[in-house]
């Protein structure tokens, strides 16, 4: 039995058709978005019903759920986003289920990537976990007692908008000093002086031996080891996870991490939490869709 997960970017449509129960991908997807213009929403609202076509149409037995993964906040009973202002035109309060004829389970982008790593990937087996990801800005996720926790409003796990510096500027939420501003692709020409365009350049410089570049990424890690130290003392999580583009950075970031994490993080007997990088990539907000379709529709 199978399940379909699409994965809504700016960028990319991106779909799979996934076994429910060993996390198979049978099959995946790819259409573009084209959703920077405001007057494209047929577009990629028609290649998602496309794309969900093509891929039931592909699979070997039955498909149980779909799920879908887009950026914003979803309705209460997971049928649309209800929330996303500035990205993707049109997709606000659009119910899915009535598009596409079918019960859809929609979902934050950056809960699906835990809801991935929870079902098939790093933290499988594990019933309390909380996942960071650091790409432009700074998403997560949060798992209790093995689901999903979504909160009043869906806004549980915007860990970017935690304060670590009180005395910085107020980011889009209007949080001082946040631990997306410390670190997001979005702020490193601010925070580099204009220096570097991307966290790639300011990584490129930092194995140079660049010593402001040394200096802006190691304050950037120490920063995000003091605000995951602070999500392990709120939610005391046996693992953390951290995806997305910015871990490409590997040991350069995990070990100057692991460094201030033994600094900040409260080890009660000497314990220390896990710290991994995400198993899932690309594809991990498409596997994520499904495998909260799969949980949410049991």
């Amino acid at each position: 039995m199978n399940a379909i997960g699409i994965d809504l970017g700016g960028t990319w449509i991106k779909g799979v058709l996934m076994d429910i129960y060993t996390g198979e991908i049978v099959k995946q997807l790819y259409h573009p978005t084209n959703g920077d213009n405001d007057r494209s929403d047929a577009h990629w609202k028609q290649a998602v019903a496309e794309t969900v076509a093509d891929l039931r149409q592909q699979s070997p037995g039955s498909v149980k759920a779909v799920g879908l993964s887009a950026p914003g906040l979803p309705n209460e009973s997971n049928q649309y986003i209800a929330f996303m202002p500035g990205r993707l035109q049109g997709l606000e309060g659009f119910h899915w289920g009535h598009f596409l004829n079918d019960r859809v389970y929609v979902v934050n982008d950056a809960h699906a990537a835990l809801m991935a790593e929870s079902r098939f990937g790093v933290a499988k087996g594990h019933s309390n976990v909380v996942m960071l990801t650091l790409g432009t800005g700074v998403g997560g996720g949060i798992l209790i007692d093995g689901k999903l926790h979504q909160g009043s409003f869906q806004k549980a796990g915007h860990v970017g908008h935690i304060t670590v510096d009180s005395e910085s500027d107020r980011d889009i939420t209007g949080v001082p000093g946040s631990l997306e501003d410390a670190i997001g692709n979005v702020t490193i020409q601010k925070r580099s002086l204009g220096r570097f365009s991307s966290t790639y350049q300011l990584l490129e410089a930092y194995k140079r031996g660049d010593y402001f570049a040394q200096w802006l990424w190691l304050t950037s890690v120490r920063k995000l080891a003091v605000g995951v130290s602070s999500l392990i003392n709120c939610f005391s999580p046996e693992l953390v996870v951290l995806g997305g583009g910015i871990t490409q950075a590997e040991d350069d970031l995990l070990l100057p991490l692991a460094e201030f994490m033994s600094l900040y993080e409260w080890r009660p007997g000497g314990q220390a939490t896990p710290v991994k990088i995400a198993h899932f990539g690309d594809m991990a907000g498409a596997i994520g869709a499904a495998s909260f379709a799969i949980q949410t529709s049991l």
